[in-house]
């Protein structure tokens, strides 16, 4: 037993031995360069008309998704109480997630829609 724990032990440790350093590399003189105000980076640019759009789009999603998550959980949790005999907590659970579902979804719409005119409007002023 203590023969077969020796040899498990050289064999797993025979492979750390035989890897080869490599030789250690001379190390290269730093340079320091001094910042001056023209190699800043530019500033950033805003978004464009497109990307408005696209961004208003992606937030209608999230409140959607966001919606239908809210109302999904509420279901969930007014099943498992309609189950376990609660049902004034089960319709509770229904009504509260339908409301926060819904909120969700006109949050997400507005500001949806909102950041889409606005990219329509700067898209329109592009092109007079």
């Amino acid at each position: 037993m203590k023969l077969a724990l020796a040899l498990a032990a050289l064999t797993l440790s025979l492979p750390a031995l035989a890897q080869t350093q490599a030789p250690a590399q001379p190390q290269a003189p730093v340079r320091t360069q001094t910042a001056t105000p023209q190699q800043a980076y530019p500033a950033a640019q805003g978004r464009s008309p497109g990307g408005d759009i696209g961004s208003g789009s992606g937030d209608i999603g999230k409140g959607a998704a966001g919606g239908a998550g809210q109302v999904a959980k509420g279901t969930g949790k007014g099943a498992v109480d309609l189950v376990t005999l609660h049902p004034i907590n089960a319709a509770g659970n229904v009504g509260k997630g339908a409301a926060v579902g819904g909120k969700d979804v006109g949050v997400g719409a507005v500001k949806g829609t909102g950041k889409i005119t606005k990219g329509v409007g700067r898209g329109i002023k592009h092109v007079f």
